[in-house]
C-alpha cells in the first residue's frame, strides 16, 4: 500500500478569534432643528468637512426676522424711557415706582429680544464640533419636524470597527489585545487594531458581543466598510505544522523503516488546510497526510512525499 507521506512544516502559528465587523464614526451626531419649519437652504454635502459653528441648515425665518425687528425697536424704545425716567427721578419730578416700571418694562423687552433672536438662531443648524458629514436626508422646500434627524455628523474620536464576538469566545478576549484587520475594498493589505472595550452586555438573538476595535491608520478605511478581524490571542515561532487532513481524533499515522504505527498529538492553533502540533511528534518524523481508516498499526507501506504549500499564518482571510 502506498501513503502520502511529509515531514511537519515549520512557521508561525498564530492562534486567533475570528469575526466580522464594520467600520464606524467614533462618534456619530444627528443633527435635528429645535423647531418646526421649511428648509430654505442646505449649505453642505455628504463627504464635506465642517467646523464648529458653521451654518449648516437654515430654516426659513421670515416671520421671526420682522418680529425680531419690532422686539428690537420696542427694546429701545423702553430703554430710553427708563433712561429718562432715571433722570426724571433724580431731578425729584417722578415718584421711584414710576422709576422702577420703567426699569422693569426695560428689562423686560430686552427679555423678549433676547428670546425671539434665540429662536430665530433655532432655525440655523449649525456643526457642534469640527468633524465630517455622514449622511444627508434632507432637501430644499422639506417641511421639517422637532427633532427630525436631518444630518448625521462624525466627529470627536478617530474611526473604529465594531466587531461582533461569539459568545464562546468572548471569555477569549480582552481589552489590549492585538487585532489583525482586513477589508474586501482593502484587498491583499492587513492592518493592526486594539481591543478598546468589550460590551457588557450580549444579544441573545445572534448570541455574540459586541468588540470595539481601535483602528491604527483610520484614514485608509471608510465609514460603513466590512472588515475582518482576528483578535490575537497567541503567536508562536517555529511552530510544527501538519495537514488537517492528518490528524483525527488527536491521531496520526507516523512511518517508521516502511511501518507504521499511530501516535497521538496534543495540537494548538487551527490555520485554514494546516493545524499546529504542539507535541508528540518532531519536525523529522514522516507523517501520513491523509489518515485513512484502512491504515493498521505495524502496516507496511510505501510512501511518496507531498508536496507541501508555505506555512501559513494562522489568520482568517
Amino acid at each position: 500500500m502506498q501513503v502520502l507521506v511529509s515531514k511537519p512544516a515549520q512557521g508561525t502559528a498564530v492562534e486567533a478569534i475570528y469575526a466580522s465587523g464594520q467600520v464606524e464614526p467614533g462618534v456619530q451626531v444627528p443633527i435635528t432643528p429645535r423647531s418646526a419649519g421649511q428648509v430654505t437652504a442646505v449649505l453642505v454635502q455628504e463627504g464635506e468637512a465642517v467646523r464648529r459653528g458653521q451654518v449648516l441648515i437654515q430654516l426659513q425665518d421670515d416671520d421671526l426676522a420682522s418680529g425680531v425687528a419690532e422686539l428690537a425697536a420696542r427694546a429701545e424704545l423702553a430703554r430710553q424711557q427708563s433712561q429718562r425716567a432715571e433722570v426724571l427721578w433724580r431731578q425729584g419730578f417722578v415718584a421711584a415706582a414710576e422709576r422702577d416700571a420703567a426699569a422693569s418694562a426695560s428689562k423686560a423687552a430686552q427679555a423678549a429680544l433676547l428670546r425671539s433672536q434665540a429662536q430665530r438662531r433655532f432655525l440655523q443648524l449649525v456643526a457642534p464640533a469640527d468633524g465630517e458629514i455622514l449622511q444627508r436626508d434632507v432637501e430644499v422646500g422639506q417641511v421639517v419636524s422637532p427633532g427630525q434627524a436631518l444630518l448625521y455628523l462624525a466627529c470627536c474620536a478617530p474611526m473604529r470597527v465594531v466587531a461582533e464576538v461569539d459568545e464562546e469566545d468572548i471569555g477569549r478576549v480582552q481589552q489590549g489585545q492585538l487585532v489583525v484587520l482586513g477589508a474586501d475594498a482593502l484587498p491583499g493589505k492587513t492592518f493592526d487594531g486594539v481591543v478598546s472595550s468589550i460590551t457588557p452586555k450580549g444579544d441573545p438573538l445572534t448570541r455574540s458581543y459586541r468588540v470595539r476595535i481601535a483602528i491604527d491608520q483610520p484614514e485608509r478605511f471608510r465609514v460603513g466598510m466590512t472588515v475582518d478581524a482576528n483578535v490575537i490571542l497567541a503567536r508562536r515561532e517555529r511552530a510544527l505544522l501538519l495537514p488537517r487532513s492528518a490528524v483525527r481524533e488527536g491521531l496520526v499515522w507516523r512511518v517508521q523503516e516502511g511501518r507504521l504505527s499511530q501516535v497521538r498529538v496534543t495540537t494548538g492553533a487551527s490555520m485554514g488546510d494546516q493545524i499546529e502540533i504542539r507535541s508528540g511528534i518532531g519536525p523529522d518524523d514522516w507523517i501520513v497526510s491523509v489518515a485513512d481508516d484502512q491504515l493498521r498499526d505495524g502496516q507496511a507501506v510505501r510512501t511518496r512525499q507531498a508536496e507541501i504549500g508555505p506555512a501559513r499564518t494562522g489568520l482568517a482571510p
